[in-house]
């Protein structure tokens, strides 16, 4: 693994950094402040965390909006195609080929910049749990001005299951950013938009030797 030769390229635009960070400050908040809602703990105080998590979540709905716009105006929605390509070869590496040593089986590229099984989890998330938990973080907060058929505890109920879930990933993903060939490698990508990657010949290579043992 130590003879694998690396190079940097340029892969997030200061648009996408920006809505990264942005966003993940905001689910934290959300996170926090819904937990003490829930009366997990007495942080800020309900009323408090109320009023934030009222204001974060609807600033985060019109900035998801401005983000999808963003997706399809730059053609960046094309990274979300999901692909079975590779797919049992990434499952693999996360499951036992990376604590080998072994390096990933797809490189990120300026074209493809999510392997396939990030491919498959982020546009899950973007296209099903986010939408479904802010409808019904919206209809939690015009409840009382709207005749809905549901229940409040349900309600409630499924937008705290859906909130549970982005927890566990926010955990995983955290976790997942210190598997590259440095711990800090793929964050510092997301901060300044230079990752670096494995070049894929020197990849070959090893993988022949490998072979060859």
């Amino acid at each position: 693994m130590e003879n694998i030769k690396t190079t940097k390229i340029y892969l997030y635009s200061r648009y996408e950094r920006l809505w990264h960070w942005i966003q993940a400050v905001m689910i934290i908040t959300l996170i926090i402040t819904g937990l003490e809602i829930h009366g997990t703990y007495n942080f800020l105080g309900f009323r408090t965390a109320v009023k934030i998590h009222n204001t974060v979540g609807l600033t985060w709905l019109v900035l998801f909006a401005f983000f999808v716009f963003w997706l399809f105006t730059t053609g960046e929605w094309k990274q979300y195609i999901p692909t079975t390509k590779k797919l049992f070869s990434v499952i693999k590496y996360y499951s036992w080929d990376i604590f080998k040593g072994r390096p990933h089986p797809v490189q990120k590229s300026k074209g493809a910049k999510h392997n396939p099984l990030q491919r498959l989890t982020y546009l899950g998330i973007s296209a099903m749990l986010l939408p479904l938990q802010m409808a019904t973080g919206i209809l939690y907060y015009l409840y009382n001005e709207i005749s809905l058929f549901m229940p409040l505890n349900v309600l409630a109920g499924i937008h705290t299951i859906i909130a549970l879930f982005l927890l566990n990933f926010l955990v995983i993903h955290v976790y997942m950013t210190t598997t590259g060939h440095s711990v800090f490698s793929h964050i510092a990508g997301m901060i300044t938009g230079w990752e670096e990657i494995y070049e894929t010949t020197h990849i070959a290579d090893w993988e022949t030797k490998a072979t060859e043992k």
